[in-house]
Formats: structure tokens, sequence, C-alpha cells
């Protein structure tokens, strides 16, 4: 009686590949397939090339469980919010980056969990978590000044990665960031060069490095200008929509003669959005309105968001690639992304 195959071809009754059969296939040695199973380092691309073909081939399915023995590792790392759940959800750029370190740490067979520690009671009930090593490393996001978690990962002993730089850290912390100052002058430019002369911001806040490199941006930008830099322009958000829309409208109070707002996130120009409209004012004809980070909600919103793009791609597999090194015995690090400006209808 012949038996029938599995749908990829094989018999139910024929055992699953073995490193041996990856390193035939990809004609490599067992070390090297080994060392790409452990994060791929000292391993050629052609060689890393050969034995994920070789893996998606035959169907190999890393062992977990015998590999931690092996390594003495937990094989996972943790995707660490240290913001409130409410603000996880609402913002699209944690997903964004969510889903970006996931896929980019699928490529070396390294799982990811989900872990937020934005109140004083979270933090108590992960710190033993990390303390334990039940993960490899973190991967760090929204470093306020005087974050915390960064002092208790560091006490553990734990590999980790900031998203964004970390304020106020003399010491050798990693990070990964957009070239926020850099974004908000190239905004500011183009703003300025439109002809906008009272231009508002919206600025992040003060105590996280977006905030505070967006605005310095603002103003160097102002004063390259020749304009004069007016303190009842500037209003302070938490890159919540609301906040978005309560700073519109205290800027709209104080200054109804502006002429343009530069918002440091897409979420707050939503928000301000809204409030320009309740106020029967058109955009862009009377008040320009200009984002940051070319987010989903940029092209949600009517009219779309001219916005300063982050490359949430390469800040995602930078930070992986960071941390698979720094686990695997590599010193700190420091990575400074590029941003893009992005013109649609709003400015």
């Amino acid at each position: 009686m012949t038996e029938t195959p599995k749908p990829n071809g094989r018999a139910r009754s024929e055992r699953p590949p073995t490193i041996h059969d990856l390193a035939a296939e990809a004609g490599v040695s067992r070390g090297t397939v080994s060392r790409v199973l452990q994060g791929g380092r000292n391993v050629s691309p052609a060689s890393q090339d050969a034995v994920n073909a070789a893996i998606r081939k035959l169907g190999y399915v890393v062992n977990l469980a015998a590999r931690s023995l092996v390594t003495q590792r937990a094989g996972t790392v943790a995707f660490l919010v240290s913001e409130r759940q409410d603000v996880l959800f609402e913002d699209p750029n944690f997903m964004t980056l969510l889903l970006g370190c996931t896929q980019a740490l699928a490529k070396y067979d390294v799982p990811l969990v989900l872990i937020t520690a934005g109140t004083e009671a979270e933090r108590r009930r992960i710190i033993p978590y990390f303390s334990a090593h039940h993960v490899d490393g973190v991967l760090l996001f929204s470093s306020h000044r005087g974050n915390p978690m960064i002092e208790h990962l560091q006490r553990a002993g734990l590999p980790f990665v900031c998203c964004g730089k970390p304020l106020g850290r003399h010491g050798a912390v990693s990070y990964v960031a957009a070239d926020d100052r850099e974004g908000a002058r190239t905004m500011m430019r183009y703003l300025l060069d439109s002809g906008r002369r009272r231009i508002a911001t919206i600025a992040g806040p003060q105590d996280t490095p977006g905030g505070v490199e967006r605005l310095v941006g603002y103003r160097e930008l102002l004063s390259e200008y020749g304009v004069r830099h007016d303190k009842r322009l500037v209003a302070i958000g938490d890159y919540s929509r609301a906040s978005g829309a309560a700073c519109m409208e205290q800027l709209l109070s104080r200054t109804p003669d502006l002429d343009a707002v530069f918002v440091a996130s897409d979420l707050m120009a939503d928000g301000a959005l809204t409030t320009i409209g309740r106020a029967g004012l058109n955009v862009p004809g009377d008040i320009a309105v200009a984002g940051f980070d070319d987010s989903p909600v940029a092209t949600a919103v009517q009219p779309q968001l001219t916005t300063i793009r982050q490359p949430w791609d390469r800040i995602s597999e930078s930070m992986a690639r960071q941390l698979l090194a720094q686990i695997g015995g590599e010193g700190a690090a420091t990575v400074i992304l590029p941003t893009e400006l992005v013109v649609r209808a709003s400015a």
C-alpha cells in the first residue's frame, strides 16, 4: 500500500530535515548552517542565502528548546514599549515598528514578544522577568528622559537597543534614530520657501528626543531666514490626536494671524486639522499644515498631509541587527538615518 504524501511531497513517515540535510542541500558545512541559525555572524551573504533557500525548500523548523540548551539563551527578544497602553494602540508608528521588527528578526528565526511598561505597576511585574533572562535582549521604544527601564536593563545585564537617542545618558547606549533635527529643518525650509512667515509649531514632549530635536530644527530655520521667533507660536503636545487639537486651539487663540503650523507628528496634525476646520479656516489656503512621520494617518486625513517620512523599515532592520550583534558579544553602536520630505495637499 502506497503512503499518502504530504502537501510538500514528503511521505508521512519521513523524518524531519536536520542540519545535515540543510548543509547538503546548501552545499556548505554544518558549522556554516549552525552559524546562520544562530544569527548569521561570520557568514558570507552567498552562504546565508543558500542556507535560507535550503530552509524554505526542505521546510526546516528550528527546535528552540534544543537550541536553548546548547546556547544557554532564551531564543527570543522583547519589544518593550514604555508608554501607556492607550498611547500604544492609538499611535500607528508603534504598530509599524512592531511589524518591521518582527519581520526583521524572522530572517534570523528569532521570535519577538510584546511587553508594555508604561506604569510603575507594569515595571514591577516585568523587572524580575528580565532579570531572569527570559529574553536575550530588548528593543526599547519611547525613551523618555530618565526612563527607569534603561537602568533596570543595564543592571540585569541584558543587551538592548533604544529607538531614538536616550536623553540624559552619557554612557555607551545603543540606539537607532531618524535625523529628527534635520527633518524639521527640511520641513521648515519648505514652508518658508513657500512664502509662509507666521509659522507655528506643535512640538512633541520635551522629555523625548524627537520632541526636543524637532523643536530645535524649527527654531534654527526661523533664525536662518531672519524670522523673529515668537514664543506664542509654540505649543507642546504629547503626540496624541487630542493634544494636537487642544494645542491648535491655543495657537489660534494666541496668534490668529498664523499662516502655517509644523506639527511634530501626523497624529497630532490630524487633531490640528479638526480644530482648524471647526474654526472655519481653509487648509492650505488660510493655514498650511505639515506633519512628521509619514504614518498611515498622513494619507487617511483630508487634505492629505505634507510630512517628513521616517525610514521605518531601515529603523526596524537596524535595531534588530544591532541587538543581535550585542547578543553575539559586540558593543554599543549608534545609527542615525536620514528622513525625506513628502509633499501632499495640506501645505
